[in-house]
């Protein structure tokens, strides 16, 4: 029989994540956060390609971020309560790692996987965010797929995409638990 770490599973049976609009300050300092990142790098990643990377934005990043937003919004004729709602997300933050996926091309390991991994890491991120007492919340919304919000933004090259905003933060307000899915419902045992 294995050796459970019982705190462990505890956590994760409980994790919840925060909404990010009641995130506040303090937010993690550089050394508390490099080691979260650290944390989320130990993902499973075939090859060991790392097929991610990081941008930490700090309050005055975000602020440039949000006054690009109306503009972008124009431009894709984003309804003006989704052009506000971008913004604030970027403008009521205090710190956001965007996890940036960056494939690299490899006849052993197709993109899909690299795809999936950059997903891990930002679940490894909130999820030791979570673990380590922070507020945390993994969001993303129409201006991490438009392209010419990340490239001038966040400075992507065209094979790189925003796979999540990760908002960090000290929670003001624990969420009440939500519907969980029916595992029944979702599994299948394949015996034969």
């Amino acid at each position: 029989m294995p050796d459970p770490n019982a705190a462990a599973l505890a956590f994760l049976k409980t994790r919840r994540s925060r909404p990010a609009k009641t995130l506040t300050t303090p937010v993690p300092d550089e050394a508390a956060l490099r080691e979260l990142l650290t944390v989320a790098a130990r993902t499973p990643d075939h090859k060991k390609l790392e097929p991610w990377r990081f941008v930490v934005l700090e309050k005055p990043a975000l602020d440039r971020l949000a006054l690009m937003v109306p503009d972008r919004a124009a431009a894709l004729d984003v309804p003006p309560e989704g052009a506000a709602k971008m913004a604030r997300q970027f403008s009521d933050a205090d710190l956001v790692v965007a996890v940036i996926g960056a494939p690299k091309p490899n006849d052993a390991v197709p993109e899909i996987e690299q795809v999936l991994s950059t997903g891990a890491v930002c679940y490894g991120l909130l999820t030791a965010a979570l673990a380590a007492g922070w507020g945390a919340n993994w969001l993303s919304g129409w201006a991490s797929f438009d392209r010419p919000f990340v490239e001038d933004g966040l400075g992507l090259n065209a094979q790189e995409f925003v796979a999540g905003f990760i908002h960090i933060g000290t929670e003001t307000v624990a969420p009440s638990e939500r519907p969980r899915p029916d595992i029944e419902a979702i599994t299948e045992w394949v015996r034969a």
